[in-house]
C-alpha cells in the first residue's frame, strides 16, 4: 500500500472516535421513523417535483429531500423523511481539487445538524450525492488520495455524531488492490448506494422475461464487488433512475409512454427481488425532478404511480388511473417459481430434483439442466408417444442385452441412471432423429468425398444386401460402413443370410464380400456410401446450429431460480449411456468396449 495512502486513511479512521470517544451503537432501523423491515424504499423529491404531494406524501413512503418545508409537510401526511445532501463536492472537494482536510469535521457537523432538522430524527439517514471517481484504479494520484481520505473522514464524522450516511456511487467501484481497504473502511461507517440507471429502450425491447432478468442480473453484478470484499449487504443499497434527460439513463425517449410504464413496473419488481434475495438495506428512486424542459416530463407523475404500485398496490392505484395504458400483470418474468423448481419454460417446469437425478448421469448439474431445456424445446416441436418409446426400449433390450431386462437395468445402474431416465433418453433420441431428418444438407463435392476416404480409410466396409432398407443403407444394396452400420454386419460370414436385431426392428442381411477397409475398396464402389455419411454429418451439424439458435431464443421464455440460466449447448444424453443411442455404430462401439472389459473364460 502506498505510504501516503496509509497516512491519510489512518487519520480518517481516527475521526470515527473524535466525538464522545466512539460511534453510538446501531439499531436494526436505518433511521428513526423508517420501517424496520428491509429493504426500505426511499424516493427522492424536492420543490421541482410537481407531483410529490400527489404521489409521495402518504404513509408507507419514505421521502429523501434537502428541503425543510417539504420534509415537514411530508411528515404531516404520514410519510417518513431522510436527508438528501446534493452537494458532497462542496463538502470534500473533488479528486483533482480536494478540500482542505482541516475543514472536514466542521462541515460534517454542520450537515449533521441540518439533517436532524430535515429528517426530524436525532439519528438521521443522510444521502450524500455523490462520490466522484469510484472507478479510478489504484495507485491514486496524491490529490485523489486526499479526496478519498476527505470522503472517509466526512462520513466517519457523520457516523460519530449518530448519523447514518449513505454514500451514492454513480460508477462501477474499483475494488482491487489497495482500493479494497478504502471501500471496507467506508462500509464500516457508511452505507453505499449503487446507482443503476438502465436505458428503458433496451429493457423494453427485451420483453418482460428477458428484460426483467437483465435488470436483476445488472443489480446483482453491481453489488457483487462489494459483497466480495466482505461488506455486509445491510450496508448496501441500489438506486433506480427515472430521468428523462437524454443520455442520462432512464426513459431515454421511450414511446409510447405505456412502454415506459412497463419498464417502470419491471424495474420495481426486479429491484425488490434482488434486494430481498441479497438482504440489501434499501432501494432508492431518483430522477423525478422537473427543473427544465428536458427533465419536465409530465409522464413522470404517472411513472411514479406505477413505481409505487408495483412494490405495494396500496400506495397508488396505477391500473385504475392508467387503464389500458398499463399491463397489470406482475407475474410474467418474475422469480415466483413453485417450490423445488429450478426453471420454467412456458408451461414446462424443470424441477431441481430432475436436474439432480440427471446430474448423476452427466456428472455436472449444469450439463443436466441444459439437456432438460433441450428436451423441453424438442417436445414443443415433435410428439413422441410413450408407446413409441417403450417399443424402442424393448428392441434395445433385445438387440443389445440378449433380451435380458436385468442386464439392461444393470447397465443403467452402471451409468447411475434408472429406467425412467433411460426411457426419457430414448424419447430424446427419437425426437432428435425426426428433427435431423427435416434438415437438409448440401450435396457433398468430389473434394469432400476424397477427404472423407482419406480420413476414414481404416474404417470397416462391406458390400451387402439388406431388407428392409435401414437408415444406414436405405437403398438396400451397396457398401455399408462401420461409421453407421451395426457391428454384426462386419462379423457375419460371407455368403450367409442372417437376421440382425436393431433398434428399428429386424433386418435380413446377406454379406456379398468379405469385410475390408474403406481405403481398400475402389473409389466408384464407395462413392454413394461416403456421400451418405457426409450428408448425415452435415445434417448433424445443421441440427447443432439449429439447436443453439433455438436455445438462445428460448431464453426469452426461461425463468430460472436466481436467474442462474443454463449454458447454451447441444447435449446428447446417449453419449453418457451409448447403449440407448439410435446410432447403431455408437452402440456397437459401446458393446465392443464392454466385451473387452469382460474377463475371458
Amino acid at each position: 500500500m502506498h505510504p501516503r495512502w496509509l497516512l491519510t486513511l489512518a487519520a480518517a479512521v481516527a475521526a470515527v472516535g473524535a466525538v464522545s470517544g466512539s460511534a453510538p451503537a446501531r439499531s436494526s432501523a436505518l433511521s428513526c421513523g423508517l420501517p424496520e423491515q428491509q429493504p426500505v424504499w426511499i424516493d427522492f423529491a424536492d420543490g421541482s417535483v410537481s407531483f410529490w404531494r400527489e404521489r409521495f406524501a402518504r404513509p408507507g413512503v419514505v421521502i429523501a429531500t434537502g428541503s425543510l418545508g417539504l420534509a415537514a409537510e411530508a411528515r404531516a401526511t404520514g410519510a417518513a423523511t431522510v436527508d438528501w445532501d446534493m452537494y458532497l463536492r462542496k463538502r470534500v472537494g473533488t479528486p483533482s481539487d480536494p478540500a482542505d482536510p482541516s475543514t472536514i469535521d466542521q462541515r460534517a457537523d454542520k450537515l449533521f445538524d441540518y439533517a436532524v432538522t430535515v429528517s426530524g430524527c436525532q439519528t438521521p439517514l443522510i444521502a450524500l450525492n455523490e462520490l466522484w471517481g469510484a472507478s479510478m484504479p489504484t495507485p491514486l494520484t496524491p490529490t485523489a488520495e486526499q479526496y478519498r481520505a476527505n470522503v472517509l473522514r466526512f462520513v466517519s464524522r457523520l457516523a460519530a455524531r449518530g448519523g447514518r450516511p449513505a454514500l451514492l456511487v454513480s460508477s462501477k467501484p474499483f475494488t482491487d488492490g489497495d482500493a479494497a481497504t478504502w471501500w471496507k473502511s467506508i462500509a464500516a461507517v457508511s452505507d453505499i448506494v449503487l446507482e443503476n440507471y438502465a436505458n428503458a429502450n433496451y429493457v423494453w425491447r427485451e420483453g418482460p422475461i428477458d428484460g426483467s432478468r437483465k435488470l436483476r442480473v445488472r443489480h446483482r453484478e453491481s453489488v457483487a464487488r462489494l459483497l466480495a470484499l466482505g461488506i455486509r449487504p445491510s450496508r448496501i443499497g441500489i438506486m433506480i433512475g427515472f430521468q428523462t434527460n437524454p443520455g442520462s439513463g432512464g426513459r431515454e425517449g421511450l414511446k409510447p409512454r405505456s412502454r415506459w410504464f412497463d419498464v417502470t413496473k419491471w424495474s420495481a419488481l426486479a429491484a425488490g427481488q434482488v434486494a430481498r434475495e441479497l438482504k440489501l438495506a434499501h432501494v432508492w428512486s431518483w430522477g423525478w425532478a422537473q427543473r427544465d424542459a428536458a427533465s419536465g416530463d409530465p409522464d413522470k407523475a404517472f411513472a411514479a404511480c406505477v413505481w409505487l404500485w408495483a412494490r405495494d398496490a396500496q400506495l397508488c392505484d396505477a391500473p385504475g388511473i392508467l387503464g389500458e395504458e398499463l399491463d397489470p400483470d406482475v407475474e410474467t418474468g418474475q422469480l415466483r417459481l413453485p417450490r423445488g423448481t429450478r426453471c420454467t419454460y412456458g408451461d414446462t417446469a424443470i424441477s431441481a430434483t430432475d436436474v439432480a437425478a440427471l446430474a448423476r448421469l452427466t456428472g455436472d448439474p449444469e450439463v443436466a439442466l441444459t439437456a432438460l431445456v433441450e428436451r423441453a424445446i424438442e417436445r414443443e416441436r415433435v410428439d413422441v408417444t410413450t408407446d413409441e418409446t417403450a417399443a424402442v426400449e424393448r428392441r434395445i433390450v433385445s438387440a443389445r442385452f440378449g433380451g435380458s431386462r436385468a442386464a439392461y437395468q444393470a447397465a443403467l445402474r452402471e451409468v447411475r441412471a434408472n429406467v425412467a431416465i433411460g426411457r426419457a433418453i430414448v424419447g430424446d433420441e427419437l425426437r432428435s432423429r425426426q428433427i435431423v431428418g427435416r434438415l437438409q444438407g448440401a450435396s457433398p463435392s468430389a473434394t469432400d468425398i476424397a477427404r472423407f476416404r482419406a480420413t476414414y480409410a481404416p474404417v470397416l466396409a462391406r458390400s451387402i444386401v439388406v431388407s428392409p432398407g435401414p437408415l444406414w443403407l436405405p437403398e438396400g444394396r451397396g457398401v455399408a460402413l462401420a461409421t453407421s452400420a451395426p457391428e454384426a454386419v462386419f462379423r457375419m460370414a460371407t455368403g450367409r443370410r442372417v437376421k440382425i436385431q436393431t433398434v428399428d426392428g429386424v433386418v435380413r442381411v446377406e454379406a456379398l464380400e468379405d469385410t475390408t477397409a474403406l481405403g481398400a475398396l475402389p473409389h466408384d464402389l464407395t462413392r454413394s456410401a461416403v456421400a451418405r455419411e457426409l450428408r448425415a454429418q452435415q445434417q448433424s451439424d445443421a441440427y447443432a446450429a439449429w439447436m443453439l439458435r433455438v436455445q438462445k431464443t428460448a431464453q426469452r421464455q426461461l425463468v430460472c431460480e436466481r436467474d442462474r440460466m443454463p449454458g447454451l449447448g447441444v447435449v446428447a444424453l446417449s453419449s453418457f449411456a451409448p447403449f440407448l443411442s439410435l446410432d447403431e455404430a455408437e452402440a456397437g462401439r459401446w458393446a465392443s468396449a464392454r466385451r473387452a472389459r469382460e474377463p475371458r473364460a
